[in-house]
């Protein structure tokens, strides 16, 4: 009888957890789309204590703040550059000659399109898009796995031929 009871009140609470359609206010921003955006909200630098609190800088209404996020500034001191060289514009001189051969025979501004596009054709040709929608499995790394370059083959082939690779790390060890 207990038991029974207990199974009975467990369905139930179950049922009514069922019905439960939500907080009205919140069901109602999430159909609309004018909740946060989770993925604009960045972390910032921590605050710092000026050493002079008499010198601190004046605010600057809709400008930036010390402790905004730099990241393109941030990624250069990250890879040994000069931030103040690299926002003056333009190509760093140390550059010219690297940037001026890579487009040696012109720049397409649509690059990033027309290779989508060409992607999109060669993964239908070669049995990736049905495949793709009817099992939702990701064909990509198949299609393409005949051009796939083994890297520690082409390591021992520059090591073979002399070329010192100290940098290079070891092949992965077979289990």
């Amino acid at each position: 009888m207990r038991a029974s009871l207990g199974i009975t009140l467990l369905i139930s609470c179950f049922a009514l957890a069922a019905c439960d359609r939500g907080d009205p206010e919140l069901m109602n921003v999430r159909a609309s789309g004018e909740g946060p955006d989770e993925f604009g909200i960045l972390p910032v630098k921590p605050l710092e204590v000026p050493p002079n609190p008499n010198e601190l800088p004046t605010p600057t209404p809709g400008g930036t703040n010390i402790t905004d996020l730099q990241p393109n500034e941030d990624a250069i001191v990250a890879l040994g550059g000069n931030p103040a060289r690299a926002s003056a514009g333009g190509i760093p001189a140390s550059d010219a000659a690297l940037v001026n051969h890579a487009s040696r025979l012109g720049r397409d501004s649509t690059i990033r399109q027309t290779l989508a596009r060409e992607d999109l054709d060669f993964r239908r040709r070669n049995r990736g898009l049905p495949l793709e929608r009817a099992f939702n499995a990701n064909v990509y790394y198949r299609a393409y796995e005949p051009m796939t370059l083994d890297s520690y083959r082409e390591l021992e082939r520059f090591r073979r031929a002399g070329v010192r690779t100290p940098a290079a790390p070891p092949p992965p060890e077979d289990d």
